[in-house]
């Protein structure tokens, strides 16, 4: 094979037979391990055809919370792998019909590594991970503090209380949480769960009528660790608990750790006396790695690799400070920019080069230089359906308004943080089920139109990486 790939080469990598497995691990490199471990991982592959694969799930409830948060991040990854897919299916799987389950909802594990987390029926859910540990997470100046910080905590429970660590998403802040963990769960009662898991438990509890037994598990804890709490925005019940389940945990001296996408002072719709009580302990922040550390990132990563494989893979330095310089967004992105070249490198077996490097990682390149907003999206959409923004946002129902409407707020939902009700204040205060409809309709119509696949990948292309081959 020449030194250089062709596009019809590259194509021809692309077509062949989807490897689940390699999917996975991206998934769980570009959404974490936690979103990975409760939800992703669930996922088994049934079979492909010729423009859609079906997958299993265990239940019905899986397969709704992963179709209404992850789907477009899972189909976007098949994509990298095979552009012919342009819908997933799933079923549910058999295997978990006929299962007993344990009504009682909160368990403890292992009573001997003193690790209480909560089970429910469905989901036997444990943060932990034995991977995401203190010895193998790479610090610079970006992340010193934070880890510093951490290290501190470990040594001195309750005095850096609440330890409140903040950073965009992919930076390292899980890991660390969950590092803090593992350090301290042979001596202690450590609970490591997300906010959105919080949710989930509370509003199942007040559903079965059984709040002493949550309120029981949150606050005999000793070690409390709750990942991104920025979730909570706008629930006010389980703030309410949130807040009186913090202080019993400071009153009797235990030690709680929280992480975030942003400073206390920024949350939004968050009760203030709980961005207040984040202020008062130790506030520290993972920033963007510097290219010291996605340098260290990028070895320590491809030769974790090559530790998996009898044959090893040798990536050129050339191609190594590449990546290094060029994926600037995260960590994770480096990662997952990583493991797509070394994945070529095995599949055909070659050691690539810097012009088909830079094929492999088209889509990754140049991200950090475009930030999403809502204007810009809105902008780009009534440019590529030749509305103005006035129409758009009007209360008009015109069909050749609808449709861009309706396709601004689907793009806005996936490729944005924004909460329901923050897009629909975005549009004109909609209500969130015509946020919820809109997002929807343009789901279907991508199942059965053709034309309307092509053109949200031509307005992706556009709002994520000023594609100037699509410009309308």
């Amino acid at each position: 094979m020449n030194n250089s790939i062709k596009n019809k080469d590259l194509n021809k990598l692309k077509s062949t037979n989807l490897d689940w497995n390699l999917i996975q691990s991206e998934m769980k490199n570009k959404l974490g391990i936690d979103i990975y471990e409760s939800w992703l991982k669930k996922i088994d592959f049934v079979e492909e055809f010729n423009n859609y694969i079906l997958l299993s799930v265990p239940t019905r409830f899986i397969r709704d919370w992963i179709t209404s948060r992850y789907l477009d991040q899972i189909l976007q990854t098949v994509r990298n792998y095979k552009k012919e897919i342009i819908r997933i299916e799933f079923k549910i799987s058999e295997k978990l019909k006929n299962t007993n389950y344990d009504q009682n909802n909160f368990k403890e594990i292992d009573n001997k590594e003193n690790i209480s987390f909560i089970k429910d029926s469905y989901l036997q859910y444990n943060r932990i991970d034995p991977n995401k540990r203190f010895e193998n997470f790479l610090t610079g100046s970006s992340n010193k503090l934070a880890y510093e910080a951490s290290i501190k905590v470990c040594e001195n429970i309750s005095n850096y209380n609440p330890l409140y660590i903040y950073g965009g998403v992919g930076m390292g802040k899980t890991h660390l949480l969950n590092s803090i963990g593992l350090q301290l769960k042979k001596n202690n009662k450590v609970m490591f769960i997300s906010a959105e898991r919080f949710m989930y438990q509370f509003v199942k509890s007040i559903k079965s009528n059984d709040m002493v037994k949550f309120k029981e598990y949150f606050r005999n804890t000793d070690i409390l660790l709750i990942d991104d709490i920025q979730f909570m925005n706008g629930k006010e019940a389980m703030q309410e608990e949130f807040f009186h389940t913090f202080n019993a945990l400071l009153d009797k001296g235990s030690q709680i750790i929280v992480s975030a996408d942003r400073a206390p002072n920024k949350l939004s719709r968050i009760q203030e006396r709980i961005k207040s009580r984040f202020s008062g302990g130790l506030v520290v922040d993972i920033q963007k790695p510097d290219l010291e550390l996605r340098k260290k990132i990028v070895n320590r990563k491809t030769e974790e690799m090559n530790s998996l494989y009898s044959e090893k893979i040798n990536i050129s330095h050339d191609i190594k400070d590449f990546i290094s310089m060029e994926i600037n967004t995260s960590v994770r992105e480096l990662v997952g920019a990583v493991n797509r070249v070394i994945s070529f490198s095995r599949i055909y077996k070659k050691n690539p080069n810097l012009s088909e490097t830079k094929v492999i990682l088209k889509d990754l390149l140049n991200l950090g230089e475009n930030k999403v907003t809502i204007d810009l999206i809105q902008t780009l959409v009534c440019k590529f359906f030749k509305i103005s923004k006035n129409e758009m946002l009007s209360s008009r129902r015109s069909r050749y308004l609808v449709r861009p409407r309706q396709t601004a707020i689907y793009l806005t939902k996936i490729l944005t943080s924004k909460s329901l009700p923050e897009i629909g204040r975005e549009f004109s205060n909609r209500d969130h089920t015509t946020i919820i409809h809109s997002v929807k309709t343009i789901e279907k119509l991508k199942e059965k139109d053709p034309e309307m696949v092509d053109n949200i990948n031509k307005l992706k292309n556009q709002i994520l990486y000023n594609n100037k081959e699509n410009e309308i």
